[in-house]
């Protein structure tokens, strides 16, 4: 799918929405984040960033909801830290080992190409963390969403942990109440768990994640009565009941490429491709009505998660002394030599 890179990067300016007036400071140890953090000692980093992620994107166009999910499972695991980024080594157990990671965690590579750039532009000044929450709002604005400002300044964390990415990060299978505390312990709410799913408006899910739904989703033989029946034996030509875990599928099977809220009108067509999913609309009152409004008002669900993705960029930032600047995002300064 080769897209111009000029119109991408054109593109980032001009699509969807205009940055939304959102809070834009959110206080950590030591210090806080607000959007100008780079403007005197790296000027052209959001520029350096958004070309980039277009140019990712114009060779993969699976890239934006990668680098979207990569943020996510950073953020959900003692913080945005760039923790998530971190390679195997003698003090570290990298996260992506973890369940949620193992064989689907991508875009590593992007990440790194921005950190590059940005080292020759403005050495160790810029943090793996902001890279993380800049590639997010621009995978998102690049594929049809809203704008943001996204609130800078996180510094690096200098250790990673696989028992919080097994454990904090919501699974497919998880029920509507376990991924409903998930959020919560991160101190987000049912607005935002309902508002930061729609990003799975784009990409893509492997069979081993939801499997259980085509065949046996309550243990008794049967499948997930809430999955489109139709839907489901298409999903079983390419998912079956075993072998194909790796296979691919598109988590919107309507503009799957495009971000939009097709999700939230799939989701009260039973048509949610993971467990996680449509429990938003079948087993809760009030999160069922946000999907209605969102899959109506595609305009209220872009504000939304516009405020919901600054909202998740905050939690738990290392500011001021903490954590550090890394020159090399997959390893901590102290192992670059």
């Amino acid at each position: 799918m080769a897209v111009s890179l000029n119109i991408l990067i054109v593109a980032l300016s001009l699509i969807a929405f205009s940055p939304l007036c959102l809070s834009s400071k959110a206080y950590g140890s030591g210090g806080y984040l607000f959007p100008q953090f780079y403007d005197h000692s790296c000027p052209k980093a959001q520029e350096i960033v958004q070309s980039i992620v277009a140019k990712a994107f114009a060779h993969d166009p699976r890239m934006p909801a990668s680098l979207l999910r990569l943020h996510f499972h950073d953020c959900f695991v003692k913080g945005c830290d760039a923790s998530i980024l971190l390679d195997n080594s003698g003090t570290i157990i990298s996260e992506k080992r973890s369940n949620p990671n193992r064989n689907s965690a991508r875009g590593f590579e992007v990440i790194e190409e921005i950190k590059h750039a940005l080292e020759q532009e403005c050495p160790e000044t810029v943090s793996c963390a902001d890279i993380l929450a800049l590639a997010a709002r621009d995978s998102t604005v690049i594929t049809g969403g809203p704008s943001w400002e996204v609130p800078l300044g996180r510094r690096d964390a200098r250790g990673a942990s696989l028992s919080g990415s097994n454990n904090d990060i919501p699974a497919p299978n998880n029920t509507f109440q376990t991924i409903l505390t998930k959020f919560k312990r991160q101190g987000l709410n049912l607005v935002d768990l309902v508002s930061l799913s729609g990003s799975h408006t784009i990409g893509n899910s492997r069979c081993t994640s939801f499997r259980q739904r085509l065949y046996n989703q309550s243990g008794n033989g049967k499948p997930d009565l809430t999955l489109n029946q139709y839907y489901a034996s298409v999903l079983r030509k390419q998912c079956p009941r075993s072998g194909g875990d790796q296979n691919l599928f598109f988590l919107d099977l309507v503009t799957p490429f495009k971000f939009d809220n097709h999700y939230f009108k799939n989701l009260i067509m039973y048509k949610g491709l993971l467990s996680s999913d449509e429990v938003l609309f079948t087993k809760n009152r009030e999160s069922k009505e946000l999907v209605e409004l969102y899959a109506e008002n595609q305009e209220a669900f872009f504000e939304q998660f516009a405020k919901s993705m600054v909202k998740m960029g905050n939690i738990s930032p290392l500011t001021g002394a903490r954590g550090e600047i890394r020159r090399i995002c997959r390893r901590v300064n102290h192992a670059a030599y």
